[in-house]
C-alpha cells in the first residue's frame, strides 16, 4: 500500500495506465545495486531514487575529486576529498528521504562480486573491463539481469544482459573488444553519461515494471556529434560461460 505523502508525491506515475498504484508498489519493493559512483552512476542514481525505488545498494571506494565534477553530478564542490558513497547518500537523501540506502564501500572482483545476489536488478556504471566480467560471471550465478553503460568522448552505449536468458556481457566483449568504451582513457562530453546513465536507469524500471521492450540482444548506440542513436544486434554465443 502506498500512503497520502507516496500517493501525492507520484502522481506523475499514477496517472499512466502502465504503472498506476500497482507499478508504484513494484518500484517501492525492488532493490537495485549500481556498481560505481560517477558520471554513469550519478545520473541513474537520482532518477531511481526520484522514481521511488524502496533500496538502492551504491558500491565505490573512491573520493569525490575536482575533475569528477565536470560530469559526476551527484556530487559538488563541497563534497570535494568527502567519500563518494557518503556524499551520494547526502544527495539522495535530499532528493528521497523515504529511500532504504545499502552502501558497499569496496571495489568490486571475482571474490566479493557476489554482493549481487541481495538485489533484483544490477547496474554496471564502471569502466573497468576486468570489473565488469566480474560483475557479469556473479550475476550468471545469482540470475540477474545485467544493465550496461560505457561512454567515451562523444560517444554512448547501453545493453542488459541476463536478462530471460538472453546474451551476458561476455558475449558482447566477445564479439568486438573494440566495442568498450572508457572516458577515463579517452575523455568525455559531460552531457554524455548523463544520456546514458538516464537510459540505463530507464532500462530498470521498464524491468521492474514488466512494460515495453528491454535492450536484451541489443546495444543501443548513441553518436551525440550527429544526434544519432543506432542500435547493433548481439548473439548470444553457444560457447560462452552463459550456455554452460
Amino acid at each position: 500500500m502506498l500512503s497520502k505523502k507516496e500517493l501525492q508525491r507520484y502522481s506523475s506515475h499514477l496517472v499512466l495506465e502502465e504503472i498506476g498504484e500497482e507499478g508504484q508498489a513494484k518500484l517501492k519493493n525492488a532493490r537495485i545495486l549500481i556498481i560505481g559512483v560517477g558520471g554513469l552512476g550519478s545520473p541513474s542514481i537520482l532518477y531511481l531514487a526520484a522514481a521511488g525505488i524502496g533500496t538502492l545498494g551504491l558500491v565505490d571506494f573512491d573520493t569525490v575529486e575536482e575533475n569528477n565534477l565536470q560530469r559526476q553530478i551527484i556530487h559538488s564542490v563541497k563534497d570535494l576529498k568527502k567519500s563518494k558513497l557518503e556524499s551520494a547518500k547526502e544527495s539522495i537523501l535530499n532528493l528521497n528521504p523515504e529511500v532504504k540506502l545499502n552502501l558497499h564501500n569496496t571495489r568490486i572482483n571475482e571474490k566479493n562480486a557476489e554482493i549481487v545476489k541481495d538485489y533484483d536488478i544490477i547496474i554496471d556504471c564502471t569502466d573497468n573491463l576486468q570489473v565488469r566480467y566480474s560483475i557479469n560471471d556473479a550475476c550468471l550465478k545469482f540470475n540477474k539481469p545485467l544493465i550496461y553503460g560505457g561512454i567515451s568522448k562523444f560517444e554512448g552505449q547501453v545493453s542488459v544482459f541476463n536478462y530471460k536468458n538472453g546474451p551476458c556481457f561476455r558475449c558482447f566483449i566477445q564479439e568486438d573488444k573494440r566495442n568498450i568504451l572508457n572516458c577515463n582513457e579517452t575523455g568525455v562530453l559531460s552531457s554524455i553519461p548523463g544520456v546514458i546513465g538516464t537510459i540505463e536507469a530507464t532500462e530498470a524500471l521498464k524491468i521492474i515494471l514488466d512494460k515495453g521492450e528491454i535492450l536484451s540482444g541489443r546495444l543501443l548506440f548513441y553518436d551525440a556529434l550527429n544526434s544519432k542513436f543506432r542500435e547493433i544486434k548481439i548473439n548470444k554465443r553457444k560457447d560462452c560461460v552463459c550456455n554452460k
